[in-house]
């Protein structure tokens, strides 16, 4: 998780340089304090942070891991209530499996302007191989196969959507992705009596002009909406202190190039094949040219090394692919 935490460190530095007011933290669940101790040393400075933890043993590990960092404090209590230091501008909750449990402090703990991160590791459930545990957690169909990861995320930032609405908020995402073996959204929240109307809904299949998602709609509700904060991705710079800074960098531009398309979900060219019957797939340089070409946005996304994003309909991107077979 190391390249994890760096990403984490490069969002609030970036975030403090487009002129985010992030003085008070918390971390929620946070075992011996890695993520949160190098957020407060890393990406800095916050007047307080607090780690909280529940296990016993994780709570003494963690007190003498934050012992030597000022402004750090340590409490043992459960997450899912309310801690007297709240509201704070910046809250990271990232758990063991579903950060459900969690999510309703979580989004009382935000000041108005202020930010969430999430991490969900129970991906099996969200990205579809355990349908009837999604629906119970999170209220929706998920997507499976290639797809279902990014079908998580976007389940996901719904779930965190209508959970904010209920509570009278509104929610903006400044960066969602899928890596390894885990989902990770940063999102802006606000107070709002009348919130507007987030783009979630659900994807029927007879009606869907985007890259497949099966035939047994209805899937979702999703987040329909925008994955990235232009601004944000275009100000991450990884930087001094990293543990994986090579790493972090070639992910930072991809998603430099894939925030300029950012609509859901993607394509694969084998996939592309194999539905057309193609004897041999087009290359993925090939096909973002080919597409450019005919006046569609296309880039390659971070979800998967041959994945790829566009405006163009279905039909045009069929079109392309077997006109560039083989090529």
């Amino acid at each position: 998780m190391a390249a994890d935490r760096d990403i984490g460190v490069v969002v609030v530095r970036a975030l403090r340089t487009l002129g985010w007011a992030l003085h008070s933290g918390w971390e929620m669940t946070a075992a011996t304090g890695v993520r949160g101790l190098r957020l407060a040393n890393e990406a800095g400075p916050f007047d307080r942070f607090l780690l909280t933890e529940s296990h016993p043993v994780a709570v003494e590990v963690l007190r003498a891991n934050a012992a030597r960092h000022r402004g750090v404090t340590v409490e043992a209590a459960d997450a899912r209530q309310l801690p007297s230091a709240a509201p704070f501008d910046y809250v990271d909750l990232d758990p063991y499996g579903s950060p459900v449990a969690f999510v309703p402090t979580a989004l009382h703990a935000v000041r108005p302007g202020g930010v969430l991160a999430v991490t969900a590791t129970d991906l099996m459930v969200l990205a579809g191989a355990q349908r009837d545990a999604c629906r119970r957690h999170y209220g929706a169909e998920p997507v499976r196969g290639r797809l279902g990861p990014e079908g998580g995320l976007r389940i996901l930032l719904a779930y965190l959507g209508r959970e904010a609405a209920a509570a009278g908020r509104s929610l903006r995402p400044l960066l969602g992705y899928v890596r390894d073996h885990h989902l990770r959204a940063y999102v802006a929240l606000a107070d709002d009596t009348a919130p507007a109307e987030m783009p979630i809904g659900e994807i029927e299949p007879a009606h869907w002009n985007g890259p497949p998602v099966g035939d047994r709609g209805p899937y979702g509700p999703f987040w329909l909406g925008p994955l990235f904060s232009a601004p944000l991705v275009e100000a991450l710079r990884p930087g001094a202190g990293l543990q994986r800074p090579e790493e972090v960098g070639r992910w930072v531009e991809r998603l430099r190039e894939e925030s300029a398309v950012d609509v859901p979900f993607y394509y694969e060219a084998n996939s592309i094949a194999g539905a057309l019957g193609l004897a041999r797939p087009p290359s993925l340089s090939v096909l973002l040219e080919a597409l450019r070409s005919e006046g569609f946005r296309a880039a390659r996304s971070h979800v998967r090394p041959a994945a790829f994003r566009t405006d163009a309909p279905r039909p045009v991107v069929e079109a392309v692919a077997r006109s560039r077979a083989g090529t």
